[in-house]
């Protein structure tokens, strides 16, 4: 292929036959190596940690679900289609099924049902709801996920109907996430998610939670008191703010070491898009990262930045990103700022999209939402339609002629990344000050700088120092001012 980009303004047109045949060319010289057993620690560990079938946490009484543990096994899927074609909600059910296989469940059954709005009550109608519960009985599954977040009441009253664990798509993700956290800020993040979901859907065992503490006579023990449900609603408050406190000051870490990137003049190029689209793999292409890469939905959560040159020397930063989904839900949102900051803060966003999935244009507009909600939305975006060589020619076409900055890649075999990697270099912001000074030998660091953070003009060695000119950054040229 020409280093021509694919979808530009020029009104080149685009060969479908020459991409076949490239891609396939690219597929055929690439050489999968152990594709079953992967080298990576990481993915071992959780291969390693996988949940075994049979554990049945089928409820006989529907009260037990109160202090039972979570065990997503066999699992029924339900979706409740308000909005867009039957298409979209197909997709919609499909990512929750992978997102119920990525937490370490079967999928029995899915059942969608078309309706205006969701019932008030138990999220879905009356009739369907005998449906689910013949779905479960007829499966042996011990738990119901609904595609949507449902309200405590809904919860609890479809629970009793189907008399099965009843788990939202909120509390899915976050299991997720809770299982895929490594770094003390990410478990941090994810429990502080995870309260902010379970505040107001605390429940107990009959009238556990409705106990007064208070009145059970002796001293100090008289009067009303709180109830067992206050008690706990205050001691995860409390938690709560403890975590924020925690997520803080570790933020302030992230900080300084960003500032001190920013103070140095290097580039940050972020990673982002959505869940499983290939964004860990093509950090591992272009910088030789060993990231954890995995097949599953949210494999990465906490950021992972490396340092790369350019093809002239200069010195910039790619960071890898947690995923986007489809209502992501606003608990992770905000307990993730810190982490998303690596995003709203860099200088130019590579957006990488699977183009093997049956609606990529929706993914665009998913992750871009979510990047606008954190910030970013006026930074400068590349579109790395990734898996070129799975993904249907037809749906590239489209893809690169909607997008004008967009490439076809695959981080697989390494199709279209070298075209991707100039396209990434030309994009970088420039130094923006001109310098023309004679730097004493003695100051070699300031020399090393120029390289890997401006841009040599020209250069010569005189008997009283390394006579320079170049583009740099303000910072390092005030530096060199002051000599």
């Amino acid at each position: 292929m020409s280093e021509s980009k694919f979808g530009s303004d020029d009104g080149l047109e685009i060969d479908i036959d020459t991409l076949i045949r490239e891609n396939a060319q690219a597929v055929a010289d690439y050489e999968l190596q152990d594709s079953d057993e992967s080298n990576n620690q990481d993915l071992q560990d959780r291969q390693a940690l996988r949940r075994v079938n049979g554990l049945s946490t089928e409820l006989q009484d529907v009260s037990d679900a109160e202090y039972r543990q979570l065990r997503l096994e066999k699992v029924v899927l339900v979706g409740v289609w308000t909005e867009g074609t039957s298409k979209d909600a197909d997709n919609s059910l499909k990512e929750l099924a992978a997102l119920a296989e990525t937490a370490g469940s079967q999928v029995m059954d899915a059942l969608i049902q078309r309706r205006d709005k969701p019932d008030p009550a138990t999220f879905i109608g009356s009739g369907k709801v005998t449906e689910v519960r013949q779905a479960v009985v007829a499966t042996g599954a011990d738990t119901v996920i609904c595609d949507g977040e449902l309200s405590p009441a809904q919860l609890r009253t479809l629970e009793q109907k189907v008399k099965v664990k009843v788990v939202d798509r909120t509390a899915l993700i976050l299991d997720i996430f809770a299982q895929h956290a490594k770094s003390r800020e990410g478990k941090a993040q994810v429990e502080l998610a995870q309260m902010s979901y379970m505040l107001p859907r605390l429940r107990g065992w009959g009238e556990s939670l409705s106990r007064q503490s208070g009145g059970t006579g002796g001293i100090g023990g008289r009067g009303p008191g709180e109830t067992k449900i206050e008690t706990d609603r205050r001691r995860i408050n409390d938690k709560m703010s403890k975590l924020r406190r925690e997520i803080k000051e570790m933020k302030i870490s992230r900080d300084i070491k960003r500032n001190e990137r920013r103070k140095n003049n290097i580039p940050s190029v972020a990673i982002a898009g959505y869940t499983n689209a290939g964004k860990s793999s093509l950090l591992n292409r272009l910088t030789g990262a060993d990231v954890l890469v995995e097949n599953a939905l949210f494999a990465t959560l906490d950021p992972t930045v490396r340092k790369t040159q350019s093809h002239d020397g200069r010195v910039y930063t790619f960071v890898d990103t947690v995923g986007f989904v489809r209502h992501l839900p606003h608990q992770l949102v905000e307990a993730f700022k810190s982490t998303l900051e690596e995003v709203s803060q860099s200088d130019l966003i590579v957006h990488v999209v699977d183009g093997s999935h049956p609606d990529p244009m929706e993914q665009i507009r998913a992750v871009r939402q979510v990047i606008n909600e954190i910030g970013g939305g006026e930074i400068l975006e590349i579109i790395a339609i990734n898996k070129a060589d799975i993904a249907a020619p037809e749906v590239l076409m489209e893809l690169l002629r909607t997008e004008s900055n967009a490439y076809a890649i695959s981080a697989r075999t390494g199709y279209g990344v070298p075209t991707l990697v100039k396209a990434i270099e030309s994009a970088l912001p420039k130094p923006n000050v001109e310098i023309n000074a004679v730097i004493p030998f003695s100051r070699g660091d300031l020399v090393s700088a120029v390289h890997e953070t401006g841009e040599i003009i020209s250069e010569e060695y005189l008997p009283e120092g390394t006579k320079i000119h170049a583009m740099v950054g303000g910072a390092l040229a005030r530096k060199i001012e002051l000599l």
